[in-house]
């Protein structure tokens, strides 16, 4: 979509917006039945989609993706009515008679920027949102899934008209730009990695355009020494390597009490070798790596560590076995950024306040994981720690509970959504009192003379 066809897009979009179709309820249940339709009849293109950018398994293409928004749909689906209707909320009795009330009102039209590690949901799924809320829409999927963007168009071409929902193509770095200099959106809602985010934050700022920004760090995992050592391997691997690392809420890196490191290590070994075998396979139930930038990138993470498993590599393939890394350096260059991708590197501590001291040297991450049994030490981790989100004795779970706000602090991110959070993270909370005519106290009207002993009485210390 070129600069004048952008305009004339945007510009529909402006006036179907002030037209108030889309404050309609019913019509925004209908739009959200007819997407699910459409991911419905699209579900093979997805599919093959998601294997063409990135050869994603297709129990996680669907437990990830096309299920994670159906479930999200449906969520809404049958909260939406209830959720639009006003809020009455208590009023002080000083403005008696009156009452209070907060009306949920779409920001008008906004901008989703898509990312390619989950190129369909993390498109659509913000896009719920914003329709469940009234907004009108222009969608930027990510240029490195090619194919899942281009699908993602014809599921917006086939349930929404472009002057309510619009799909825009193209290289990021210059379409985006583009696009806020020729309009200013109501809102902007991103995801994606901390340096593209700075500049989204920083034009937005120019026009005070509010931001969602969904961003990553290094997730840590901690591994106390009560915790059922077994599950917990079991679970890490699964977390880890679902969709070969490259999702914002991996686990980054482990910390595991060195009184159970070498047998919980024992543990992950086994789990790695029933789940991806001893053969580096390149057939193996995995994704790849989405581009060589990226697959170079993790290379040269690999050198320099004690390779416990993994660490074969196929760049032809974009192929990256399962690697599970001992570091005995803290220094090392794994824990410099995020990693996304299948390398899992193995720290040691000794206390709880030598975990938390290692966390707090990456700070805000946007997940934090826990295994223990101790309650105490579950406390202060979850406390003591700035984090986006987290789970306990699990990985991943919580981005999959629409009941759960899902969003970063600081350099994770700001803002979140999912289920309602993302329904009022692109909704306007209008407050409105409404006082009634047939009393009128004179307290609040000059003269003052005299009135002052009065109001004390309404707002004391």
């Amino acid at each position: 979509m070129d600069a004048i066809e952008f305009q004339s897009t945007i510009e529909r979009q402006k006036n179907f917006f002030l037209s108030g179709a889309t404050r309609n309820v019913e019509h925004r249940i209908e739009r959200l039945k007819c997407l699910k339709d459409a991911i419905r009849q699209h579900e093979k293109d997805i599919f093959e989609a998601l294997d063409a950018d990135i050869r994603k398994p297709a129990f996680e293409s669907y437990a990830s993706e096309i299920g994670f928004l159906y479930d999200e749909i449906n969520f809404a689906l049958k909260r939406i009515r209830s959720w639009v209707k006003p809020k009455r909320v208590g009023t002080p009795i000083l403005h008696f008679p009156s009452s209070s009330y907060i009306q949920y009102e779409p920001k008008g039209v906004v901008l989703i920027i898509g990312a390619w590690n989950y190129p369909v949901q993390l498109s659509l799924n913000p896009l719920i949102a914003a329709v469940a809320a009234g907004n009108c829409a222009i969608v930027k999927p990510s240029e490195f899934s090619p194919a899942s963007a281009a699908v993602v168009e014809k599921i917006a071409m086939a349930c929404f008209s472009p002057e309510h929902v619009a799909v825009v193509q193209g290289e990021g770095h210059t379409v985006i730009p583009m696009m806020m200099s020729k309009f200013r959106f109501d809102h902007i809602f991103y995801t994606g990695g901390v340096p593209v985010a700075k500049k989204i934050a920083s034009e937005a700022a120019k026009e005070l355009i509010p931001v969602t920004l969904e961003l990553g760090g290094k997730s840590p995992c901690i591994v106390d020494e009560d915790c059922d050592l077994k599950v917990s391997a079991k679970r890490i691997v699964w977390g880890k390597f679902f969709n070969a690392g490259q999702t914002c809420i991996s686990p980054d890196y482990l910390l595991v009490h060195k009184k159970v490191k070498t047998e919980f290590t024992g543990f992950l070994l086994k789990v790695l070798q029933e789940t991806y075998g001893n053969d580096p396979s390149y057939d193996i139930d995995m994704a790849r790596i989405i581009d060589e930038r990226h697959f170079l990138r993790l290379e040269k993470l690999l050198a320099g560590g004690k390779i416990l498993y993994g660490g074969k590599k196929q760049k032809e393939k974009l192929f990256i076995q399962p690697t599970l890394m001992e570091l005995s350096n803290p220094e090392h260059p794994l824990m410099a950024e995020e990693i996304f991708g299948p390398i899992l590197p193995v720290l040691e501590f000794d206390s709880i306040d030598m975990a938390i001291a290692t966390v707090r040297r990456h700070p805000y991450p946007l997940s934090l994981y826990v295994f223990t049994k101790n309650r105490d030490h579950e406390k202060r981790i979850v406390t003591e720690l700035q984090f986006g989100n987290g789970a306990v004795n699990n990985t991943l779970v919580h981005y999959a509970n629409p009941n759960l706000p899902f969003g970063g602090v600081e350099y994770s991110g700001q803002g979140a959504y999912h289920g309602k959070s993302g329904f009022e993270i692109f909704s306007h909370l209008k407050s409105i009192t409404r006082s009634g005519t047939w009393l009128d106290i004179p307290i609040k009207y000059p003269p003052y003379k005299g009135k002052l002993k009065w109001i004390r009485m309404f707002l004391r210390p």
